[in-house]
């Protein structure tokens, strides 16, 4: 073998295909179907998680690389508080891995709304393309900061976060 060989060797990592672990849509971590319940441990695989451009996710070590099965999105909103008001509010959450967000222009929110039930499901931008759902009782927080405004979109109902809108929904007029 030669140096270069060898140094090629150590470079490259290793593809491993399809590890057989799943991130559930609460964001709960499973290993051959077993929960990882150590909190670190998740803690320590969410750093290595990346998401490719075809919308799959990896766990990437400098050793070695595979595909891990997410059921919705990695990471679950679990925390939210916010500083100031209106529109000079900001407002940041903390998800069920450790990552801190302000929802901003490069950390926005969407929400998907289920087709046959109409119930809403908010997700934010935390990183690297990947996505947090936020939990049910974050959403309820959100929604109880939120204003009227009338948008180029129409007059609707949002937060404000570090100079942007962000709508939750349309305001129905009533007659």
């Amino acid at each position: 073998m030669t140096l270069e060989d060898d140094l090629n060797s150590r470079i490259f990592k290793a593809s491993c295909g399809d590890f057989d672990i799943r991130i559930d849509r609460q964001g709960k971590w499973y290993y051959r179907g077993s929960l990882i319940g150590r909190t670190r441990m998740v803690g320590l695989f969410a750093t290595a998680l990346n998401r490719r451009k075809d919308g799959s996710y990896w766990l990437t070590t400098p050793i070695e690389d595979g595909r891990i099965e997410v059921e919705d999105v990695p990471f679950v909103v679990i925390q939210m508080w916010s500083k100031g008001q209106d529109y000079n509010r900001s407002i940041h959450f903390y998800t069920n891995v450790g990552d801190e967000v302000t929802l901003d222009k490069s950390h926005p929110l969407r929400i998907i709304h289920n087709p046959v039930t109409e119930e809403p499901s908010p997700y934010v931008l935390v990183r690297g393309g990947m996505e947090a759902r936020l939990s049910r009782s974050v959403y309820y927080n959100l929604v109880d900061l939120g204003q009227e405004e009338d948008t180029p979109q129409g007059h609707l109902y949002g937060v404000w976060s570090c100079g942007s809108f962000f709508p939750l929904g349309s305001v129905a007029e009533t007659s």
